[in-house]
């Protein structure tokens, strides 16, 4: 099971840095969603696959028994893709709003601040 995870994260990486080449803006972007997808895969599967014993802890015991999962990736998982969707949605309003202020996705063709001779 964690080679199959371990592939698909490979996979996202790989398909992510991709996207994130193109010079296309919205393209970047959904590398970038891509690549925090397989971080959080990665992270998910650092605390161990065990769909058979849940990371629960018996009454009266101090730690939980030999082979469940650790509870601590999946909490971290959790946040980061709170937080990774709302860096997404405030990436694509401005992502929207550059596109309604210069009439492009291009990210060479969005150069109001730099002067075109290069100096």
């Amino acid at each position: 099971m964690e080679f199959l995870i371990a592939l698909m994260v490979g996979a996202l990486v790989a398909a992510a840095v991709y996207l994130m080449l193109a010079r296309n803006v919205l393209r970047f972007l959904f590398g970038l969603l891509l690549i925090s997808n397989a971080a959080n895969l990665l992270i998910f599967a650092s605390g161990g696959l065990t769909p058979e014993s849940p990371p629960l802890i018996p009454e009266g015991a101090k730690l939980p028994p030999e082979g469940v999962a650790n509870a601590l990736p999946q909490a971290l998982v959790l946040t980061a893709i709170v937080i990774g969707f709302g860096l997404f949605a405030f990436a694509l309003v401005l992502i929207y709003r550059g596109y309604q202020t210069m009439g492009t996705l291009d990210s060479d063709e969005m150069r109001l601040a730099e002067p075109e001779d290069g100096h």
